[in-house]
């Protein structure tokens, strides 16, 4: 078993301290023209699934905010995914590319320097919480990301396609464990199933390190076309990605013949993707003249009925 090295947390505190405008979320780089890992225009129409293959490293997680949705891959193939809830309006998770360099069972909290935390009567900026503690809110499982973005667990299911975090990505905790063990197995790592086992029955932390981090790719794209069908989901941040001119050129550059689909009809179905709803419509459906009629708002980690799959016309 390993055990936690406070030398360790020491660095990592100095991290926090030194980089609080990016843990505040008031510094939030974006790169939001990057296209969904699940687009068609990047899976060439289909996204291929596979069961993990142990001791193959070629993974990658991708996340689409606002989908709500963390896709765990392995050589371009999706392996797994998972709901998720994200940072709040105030305090967003970064959208770019982040690495993930280590996981953490029974993880210890430090505090960020933040104006929520300075807020707080509970704890301090850079106070070592440790996972003994209840006021340690990471539950049994993070990943860091860097510069202070985490996945860690969720509070309840709740949580999933919700704005509950203050920059963090909140997974359910059997899916955290599912998803921790399948790097641990894909990247080898230094850790056996009866240290991993151990941890969920204590409060013991063990970490697993990585030599080579794990690529983090975070999009925020509300208008995509995946396997065949439109999705339009709800501009969360308040970021004006959901217009009828960026619509249009999603179809346009996914190759879907949008000519005759009128302003007013992208609009009607872009004023659909509120609240926690999505709107989804079959190409077929919206090469027909048929988006409409045949699209469908439903919950954004809701399913897709065989008839929007279909595109009946």
């Amino acid at each position: 078993m390993k055990k936690f090295r406070f030398r360790n947390i020491f660095s990592a505190n100095l991290l926090f301290l030194a980089l609080t405008a990016v843990v505040c979320g008031q510094s939030y780089v974006n790169d939001m023209k990057r296209d969904s890992a699940r687009s068609d225009k990047r899976t060439g129409g289909k996204i291929e699934k596979t069961n993990l293959v142990a001791g193959d490293g070629n993974i990658k997680i991708t996340i689409n905010v606002p989908a709500f949705q963390l896709t765990l891959w392995q050589n371009g193939k999706e392996v797994k995914s998972y709901p998720v809830g994200v940072g709040m309006e105030e305090y967003p998770i970064y959208v770019g590319l982040l690495k993930a360099s280590e996981i953490s069972w029974n993880p210890v909290w430090i505090p960020p320097s933040s104006d929520w935390i300075e807020a707080s009567s509970k704890v301090k900026v850079g106070e070592i919480i440790l996972p003994t503690d209840p006021r340690n809110p990471l539950g049994k499982v993070k990943i860091p990301l860097g510069y202070g973005y985490l996945l860690h667990q969720a509070k309840g299911a709740g949580d999933l396609g919700s704005l509950v975090s203050h920059g963090c990505v909140r997974v359910m905790q059997k899916d955290l464990y599912d998803l921790a063990e399948k790097i641990v197995a894909a990247r080898a790592l230094d850790v056996t199933p009866e240290q991993i086992s151990e941890a969920k029955r204590t409060k013991k932390t063990l970490t697993a390190e990585m030599e080579t981090p794990i690529s983090v790719e975070i999009t925020y794209d509300t208008q995509v076309v995946e396997g065949g069908n439109l999705y339009i989901y709800p501009d969360i941040y308040g970021r004006k990605t959901n217009t009828v001119k960026n619509l249009r050129n999603e179809l346009e550059t996914s190759g879907v013949d949008a000519a005759d689909l009128s302003d007013a009809t992208l609009g009607k179905m872009i004023k659909q993707a509120v609240g926690k709803k999505k709107f989804v419509v079959s190409v077929a459906s919206l090469e027909a003249g048929n988006a409409l009629k045949n699209g469908k708002a439903v919950a954004v980690l809701g399913t897709v009925t065989e008839t929007v799959k279909k595109g009946k016309r």
